[in-house]
């Protein structure tokens, strides 16, 4: 039994002894039956209406108990809504004072949630108007709603947080391009003489606009001071390059060379004018010392000519280099073939450099060449001749290679300037198959020398006789004893020996028969250059294949040891035998 059932029974236990208490009070004052009667009437209507008007107010308390549960889940429906949760569910069987108090403890704590949630989104909007202002960027629109749900707020969030990435990136971006820029207009002395100039350079960093807009235009402005910073640069390593040639021309002496120092680096805009200062007072003392100034061009002219490998034709065709009348119109068509000149060197450089390399290498094979012909190197102590044929080794790899890959370096070069590369007046296969041509040549007049003097050689054995060959020493024989020589008679008949006319007259017809019998050419015969270039061999490769045009073979060296043997021993027969004709 509940509690509030016993004390209902008790209440009522209580109310019978209060009216048993009342009718014996009533007994002993002798109170009659109908005065009882009505006084028990008056307690009666007391307790029923103080019990009618509890009733009364109990039920009000019910009914506004059950108003508040209806106001409470509209608005609870409302704020759920609002906020985009779940509704409120109430679980189990309750009583209607706990379901009102559950519903208005709920209410409550969604209020308290909107309230939040608006004060967050309007801490959002008011942090996102900002940035918008600092980057010139349209608000975020986060729809009709004024209540945000958790999805909204966090996407919100990460709006802001990609607009404060793009806000920290385009103020770094700011911040660097303004310090170029304020470098940039330092160098060049340039005054900031426009708003957006004047705004970048000298209001603060947080007031500026960072727009794409305001960026952009900075980044143009920065390039055009760059540009003309790069042009200032330029103009000042112009004058500069024009003051040394000008010092080095005029010979200027290097104490008055130091008195300009100062401005030989930078480039700001003093530094320009000072530059321009010197290469004036320079240029009036040029025209001082034309004569000078023209003879140290054509020195430059030389050296350049030299390494562009011009011919004697494309030297002798610029006449103002054998002009002697010094006038400023001649000093001026000097120093515009030097400019041409340099250009044409510097665009050409790689190409020149490789004909370099090419002569050089060239050069050296015909060294190796001369050297393999020269009996008197099998005498070189120490490895030298070993040493020598590796390097002739490698140099007849090297050498093959470098001439194909500079000419089809060079005939790609022809073909995009569909002109000829000229090297001494000639294109570079034409010089380099001349080159091989005259070695050829060479290789031929030396042959035929050599079998004009074996072939008189033979013909003086033949007539004279050939010496006899010293006997050599051999290691483990006893050494003998040399016959004494014969000598030769001598008339005494005066005591003065007698002319030998008739070997006088022999001598004179060997040496006519042996230039006339031999078929050779006199060793003054001029070499010809008209031979054709489709018959040249152009690689040492070719060259190499043909027997005739190379003795520098083991088989060749002997051939050649035993030649000098035998022109030795015909030597040695014709000095020391008396032969009477």
């Amino acid at each position: 039994m509940r509690r509030s059932e016993v004390l209902a029974d008790e209440t009522i236990i209580c109310l019978q002894k209060a009216l048993t208490h009342l009718r014996e009070i009533w007994e002993l004052i002798g109170i009659p039956e109908d005065q009882r009667l009505q006084r028990t009437e008056v307690v009666k209507k007391h307790i029923k209406d103080l019990l009618d008007k509890m009733i009364v107010e109990e039920e009000n308390l019910k009914e506004r108990l059950i108003k508040s549960i209806s106001v409470c889940q509209k608005e609870l429906e409302s704020l759920c809504t609002e906020l985009h949760v779940e509704p409120f569910q109430e679980e189990g069987e309750i009583t209607i004072l706990q379901l009102e108090k559950d519903l208005r403890t709920q209410v409550e704590l969604m209020r308290i949630k909107k309230k939040e949630r608006k004060q967050e989104l309007k801490a959002l909007q008011e942090e996102d108007q900002e940035l918008c202002e600092i980057l010139c960027m349209p608000p975020y629109d986060i729809g009709g709603t004024s209540v945000p749900s958790l999805e909204e707020l966090d996407q919100f969030r990460q709006h802001l947080a990609t607009r404060k990435q793009t806000k920290a990136t385009r103020r770094e971006e700011f911040v660097t391009i303004k310090k170029q820029i304020i470098l940039c207009m330092e160098e060049l002395d340039h005054t900031p003489d426009t708003s957006f100039e004047r705004d970048v350079v000298c209001e603060d960093e947080d007031a500026f606009c960072l727009s794409l807009e305001n960026i952009e235009t900075l980044q143009k402005l920065l390039r055009q001071l760059e540009i003309r910073k790069s042009q200032n640069e330029a103009m000042c390593e112009g004058l500069r390059t024009q003051i040394r040639e000008l010092w080095d021309r005029l010979q200027i002496p290097a104490e008055e060379r130091e008195a300009v120092a100062t401005v030989m680096t930078g480039s700001k805009a003093r530094v320009r004018k000072a530059l321009q200062l010197e290469v004036a007072r320079l240029e009036e003392l040029k025209k001082q010392n034309i004569k000078k100034v023209i003879e140290a061009i054509r020195t430059e002219l030389v050296q350049y000519w030299d390494q562009c490998f011009y011919s004697q034709e494309q030297r002798e065709a610029f006449a103002p280099f054998y002009d002697e009348n010094f006038t400023e119109n001649l000093l001026q068509l000097h120093d515009a073939e030097i400019v041409q000149l340099r250009n044409y060197h510097s665009v050409h450089k790689d190409l020149f450099e490789g004909v370099r390399k090419w002569e050089e290498s060239w050069r050296l094979f015909l060294e190796f060449e001369r050297k393999a012909s020269d009996p008197s190197r099998f005498t070189n102590r120490g490895g030298n001749l070993l040493k020598e044929e590796k390097q002739r080794a490698k140099l007849q790899k090297t050498l093959p290679k470098l001439e194909e890959e500079l000419k089809t370096r060079i005939e790609m070069w022809e073909q995009e300037h569909s002109k000829a590369f000229v090297v001494n007046g000639q294109r570079f296969a034409d010089y380099v198959a001349e080159q091989w041509e005259l070695h050829r040549l060479e290789k031929e007049r030396v042959k035929q020398e050599r079998q004009l003097k074996n072939k008189q050689q033979m013909e003086a054995e033949m007539l004279y006789g050939s010496a006899p060959r010293t006997p050599s020493k051999r290691r483990g024989l006893a050494p003998s004893t040399p016959g004494k020589l014969r000598k030769p008679a001598t008339s005494t008949c005066s005591g003065k020996k007698t002319p030998r006319a008739g070997r006088h007259g022999a001598d004179k017809e060997n040496e006519l028969n042996g230039s006339l019998l031999s078929g050779g050419y006199p060793n003054s015969a001029p070499l010809q250059r008209n031979f054709s270039i489709n018959s040249v061999a152009s690689t040492y490769s070719e060259f190499a294949k043909d027997p005739s045009l190379s003795d520098t073979s083991t088989v060749g060296l002997q051939r050649e040891l035993s030649k000098a043997s035998r022109s030795d021993t015909t030597s040695r027969v014709l000095n020391s035998t008396n032969i009477q004709p």
